[in-house]
């Protein structure tokens, strides 16, 4: 037996010696041999028979195809258009080979897998030899013609021996390099399984089995290098006997283990939220900030620009002037200043002011404010249509009508140019923190509060206007470099003409081609031309001067003054294009009045970004507001800076007579008002609100008396219900009382304006100053200032002196409020007579026990007297007030009749 091991041995190695050389190298680093990983049924003695029966094998040719990696692994379909060709291949390099008989029965392709299982015949005595020395012949024969076909035309793929029955199954259980090596019975040694299983490739790790449930093969798990290593080894060792120590044989079955197990990630995440949540949040916010962040700065800048406005297109705007334009009359272009030919020239300081500040580098915040309908949104948009700026303007009235704070995160990024905006995410990241609070303990922190969702969404907004304004400055500063350039060229072309008028400039493409002498091998000559060599025109014949001197000293005197004017001008364009390269951010309606506590911090967040805008000369920014209660807001956020306050008032009578005439005049109406009429219009005063309705109303057919008498009663219905509220239950929501509105109104009627402090301590203010400034934030009264300080209190438009006058004119309601009025001030007497009898009736307790002493008598008598008189007075106002109430109530029988 010993002889017969030697003779294998030896033929082996001879024919291993066969093989080239470059291909054992390919061989060798590609795949380790261990000397002793010998099949095991090739230590079988098989006994010599003289008739030689032919014998089937399998063989495994791996890399033909891709190995497939999942479902949507589109490389198997390349395979698997190439089958045919590749398995044509494959078959023509096996059928070269002879070696023991070889025989090809056929080829059965393992898409899957990667490769093709080779069923063959052979004859020989000694099958394991023989099946050895067929494996060595075919690699050589392989490797000599270019390697095994391959799907890429790549050839990498190698042929190996099944030393197992092959198992040809198509579920999906998909390549890993994770092999699972399973005992049918007694386990098998490591080093057994690493010398059987190495041949294949490099093997990172072997874990050995573990214990598991009655029933269950015991499993070792083999983690290969290459997907291409564990398909060889699956496919070539699968149902291989091995003989261990103990009688029994153990039957190997193997199958791919995912590096991941199922549920794995899902079972980590539920078992360590406390790890997994906050990665989670980081890896959300990384893409936030790395991919829409930079889409929503290009939108903003698109939008700052008019870039996805159609209307500022050029084709459209070539199609609209063509068409619509040639048969509309545009009354935009029509529309006149509110300044236009000295009407409004209460104006002229306010658009002066405003200018100013847009001509200058921003350093703070411009306030314009003044009362609704005084002319500011119309001031504004004529003036930056006047000066062609890019604006945004952002209306804090209608962002306050969101319903939810959703909508108004939409809001606010939809008049912004903020896309794409997810709001619908910030409920589920409510619920989230609701889970997590469950799971954890604690909030996941995934949700934001409505000031944070809008400070990000302005801060985006800030790069996008700071993009814009880096943009509209290169863009100014190429097209004076154009027109810089265009002016250079002018100068060329002038200097070149003067030159050929002079004969100073000569073309020596003309001497090339014609010819002159030898010159033409120059095309002219090396000389330069001078003014010397120029020709002496008729009409610039100059004579000899003795002054030529001076007028020369004073020409170039003349041309450094306009090169330093030059440089001048050049640095003042250069300021101007930076200072109207600058975005402006309007924002309306900024006040308080209305929208609770989410209106609240939308103020407070757009306060902050405008003052770090002007402080980074970002945007000139734009704040109106028809209360000037609101620059306090505005001055917390910039409280290094002075604002720029830019006060607008009514208009005065002249003013608004003018205004209304050319109205009626650009309408077509040419009126002569009389005095009568005059005196209506002046009860409007200077609102441009009211002076437009009556031009409206006049227009319409209506006379100035009509009109005016409309516009009053109009004012008499809204002030009734804004003031006092439709019943008992809608008063109670006001933030003042109907007896506070009253008495305003009353004392209104009968004088243009009283004091503030007077009204302050009188009943029923008592003090409280809280009611008069939601008055006048509800525009019912304007609180006049002097030296800083509230000074008098007049009506909130001129209109309403003689819609106080009407409603305190009207019998019914006047009564009704002087009752009401009258109630409670008796109630507040009552309580004082109740309040000195009681304490006059403990002054009599300490008079009697003080009788002895002469002061403490003296000071009861005092105090007596006092209680008294003040009783007295109290009692007579209730007699008084409760005389009156009767009257009242007799006029209110009366049905006002």
């Amino acid at each position: 037996m010993a002889s017969n091991m030697m003779l294998r041995t030896l033929a082996a190695s001879s024919s291993r010696t066969l093989v080239p050389r470059s291909a054992v190298a390919v061989a060798r680093h590609r795949r380790h041999y261990t000397d002793n990983a010998v099949a095991p049924n090739s230590t079988e003695e098989v006994k010599e028979e003289v008739k030689l029966e032919p014998q089937e094998s399998w063989l495994w040719v791996d890399s033909v195809f891709p190995v497939k990696l999942g479902r949507l692994d589109v490389r198997t379909y390349i395979g698997i258009a190439r089958e045919d060709t590749l398995l044509q291949r494959l078959r023509t390099l096996l059928s070269n080979v002879n070696t023991h008989g070889f025989e090809l029965v056929s080829l059965e392709p393992h898409i899957k897998d990667g490769g093709v299982f080779v069923k063959f015949r052979y004859n020989a005595s000694d099958t394991g030899n023989a099946l050895e020395t067929i494996l060595e012949n075919l690699r050589k024969h392989i490797h000599s013609h270019g390697g095994v076909p391959n799907w890429c035309g790549f050839p990498s793929g190698e042929v190996w021996l099944v030393k197992g029955s092959p198992w040809r199954e198509d579920m999906a259980r998909y390549v890993s390099p994770v092999l699972r090596v399973a005992f049918d019975g007694p386990d098998v040694p490591e080093e057994s399984l690493y010398r059987l299983l190495r041949p294949y490739g490099k093997i990172h790790d072997i874990t050995p089995p573990s214990p598991v449930p009655a029933g269950t093969l015991r499993s070792a798990l083999v983690n290969f290098r290459s997907l291409r290593a564990a398909t060889s080894a699956r496919n070539t060792i699968h149902a291989l006997k091995i003989p261990t120590s103990s009688s029994a044989a153990t039957t190997l079955r193997t199958s791919y283990s995912q590096p991941i197990a199922a549920h794995a990630v899902r079972d980590y995440i539920a078992n360590h939220p406390r790890v997994f949540l906050p990665i989670l949040f980081f890896l959300v916010g990384t893409v936030t900030y790395a991919i829409f962040d930079p889409i929503r700065v290009f939108m903003v800048e698109g939008k700052m620009n008019d870039w996805f406005d159609y209307k500022e297109f050029t084709i459209y705007k070539w199609l609209r002037a063509n068409t619509i334009d040639r048969f509309t009359f545009n009354a935009a272009d029509a529309k006149p200043s509110l300044v236009k030919g000295g009407v409004w020239k209460e104006r002229l300081e306010a658009e002066e002011a405003l200018r100013k500040y847009l001509a200058d580098l921003p350093s703070t915040i411009a306030f314009v404010h003044g009362p609704q309908g005084s002319g500011k949104t119309r001031m504004l948009s004529t003036l930056l249509k006047e000066s062609g700026r890019k604006a945004m303007v952002i209306d804090v009235g209608e962002l306050s009508k969101a319903s939810s704070e959703m909508a108004l995160v939409s809001g606010l990024a939809n008049q912004t140019g903020y896309w794409p905006v997810f709001s619908f995410l910030n409920s589920l990241n409510n619920m989230i923190d609701l889970a997590s609070v469950g799971i954890i303990g604690q909030k996941a922190g995934l949700s934001s509060s409505l000031p944070e969702q809008l400070k990000q969404i302005l801060d985006v907004v800030g790069r996008g206007l700071a993009r814009s304004n880096a943009s509209q400055k290169a863009l100014r500063e190429r097209r004076a470099k154009q027109a810089e350039q265009e002016v250079i060229k002018k100068k060329e072309a002038e200097a070149l003409r003067e030159r050929i008028e002079k004969g100073l400039w000569h073309d020596g493409r003309i001497d090339a081609i014609c010819g002159n002498g030898i010159m033409s091998e120059l095309g002219m000559g090396v000389e330069r031309f001078t003014e010397a060599d120029a020709d002496v025109l008729p009409h610039a014949e100059v004579q000899a001067n003795p002054d030529a001197e001076e007028g020369m000293s004073e020409k170039i005197a003349e041309d450094e003054r306009k090169a330093k004017e030059a440089k001048q001008n050049q640095q003042h364009s250069e300021d101007m294009q930076t200072v109207e390269a600058m975005p402006v951010i309007v924002i309306k309606n900024f006040e308080s009045k209305g929208g609770g506590q989410r209106k609240e911090e939308l103020l407070d967040v757009l306060a902050q970004w405008a003052a770090s805008l002007a402080e980074n000369q970002i945007a000139h920014i734009l704040v109106v507001s028809d209360n000037r209660e609101n620059v306090k807001r505005l001055a917390k956020a910039l409280p290094s800076k002075p604002l720029n306050q830019i006060s607008l008032s009514d208009a005065d009578n002249a003013s608004a007579l003018s205004f209304v005439e050319q109205k009626l005049h650009d309408s077509g109406m040419d009126v002569k008002f009389s005095q009568a009429q005059l005196s209506y219009i002046a009860r409007l005063g200077g609102r441009a609100s009211d002076l437009e309705s009556l031009v409206h109303k006049v227009r319409s057919g209506m006379t100035v008396e009509e009109a005016v008498d409309d516009i009053v009663t109009r004012g008499v219905s809204e002030l009734r219900k804004n003031a006092f509220g439709d019943d008992i239950e809608d008063a109670k929501s006001l933030p003042w009382t109907r007896e506070q509105a009253w008495i305003l109104m009353k004392q209104l009627s009968k004088q243009p304006e009283i004091s503030y402090h007077e009204v302050l301590a009188d009943y029923p203010f008592k003090g409280d100053e809280t009611p008069l400034r939601h008055m006048e934030h509800a525009e019912l009264i304007t609180i006049g200032t002097h030296n800083g300080r509230p000074s008098t209190i007049k009506p909130g438009k001129p209109v309403y002196k003689f819609v106080f006058e009407r409603l305190v004119g009207d019998s019914v309601f006047k009564a009704t409020q002087d009752i009401a009025f009258n109630e409670k001030v008796i109630a507040s007497a009552e309580v004082i007579v109740k309040a000195c009898e009681d304490e006059l009736l403990v002054l009599k307790d300490v008079d009697a026990g003080t009788a002895s002493w002469w002061g403490s008598q003296r000071a009861v008598e005092m105090r007596e007297h006092y209680l008294l008189k003040k009783m007295r007075a109290a009692e007579q106002k209730i007699e008084s007030l409760e005389k009156e109430n009767a009257h009242l109530k007799k006029t209110l029988s009366k049905g006002g009749r």
